[in-house]
């Protein structure tokens, strides 16, 4: 199935603008029709999903740029790839660790507070 912009923007609910932000950071290229105009397929909406996720999961735009190049040139880069996923997977892996040492804190300090009530 082939989606105009306006409809394509509310299937994965982004708007226009954001699109139009994703083709000129070549992250992605939707095909034209007869008269130039976009037009969007179910696997643009995949596409779509995917680099939704990368946000999410914080990576950057620069980095989400080199996965779609990467993906573009085909198989032979699934190597790098999988380097720049397992990259940010570090990433995202240490920052619930510090995360996990901030509830650790605030654990304590509750506990410590809730010990202080039992004792008026």
């Amino acid at each position: 199935m082939t989606y105009s912009i306006g409809e394509f923007a509310k299937l994965v609910g982004l708007s226009i603008d954001t699109l139009r932000y994703y083709e000129k950071e070549d992250l992605i290229t939707p095909a034209r029709n007869a008269g130039d105009r976009r037009v969007y397929s179910d696997a643009d909406a995949h596409w779509i999903a995917v680099i939704k996720r990368l946000k999410l999961a914080g990576m950057s735009i620069r980095d989400i740029q080199l996965y779609a190049h990467l993906r573009a040139e085909g198989d032979e880069t699934i190597d790098q790839r999988l380097t720049l996923l397992l990259s940010q997977q570090k990433r995202l892996l240490a920052k619930r660790d510090e995360l996990d040492g901030h509830i650790a804190f605030l654990e304590n300090k509750i506990q410590t507070y809730r010990n202080l009530q039992h004792r008026k």
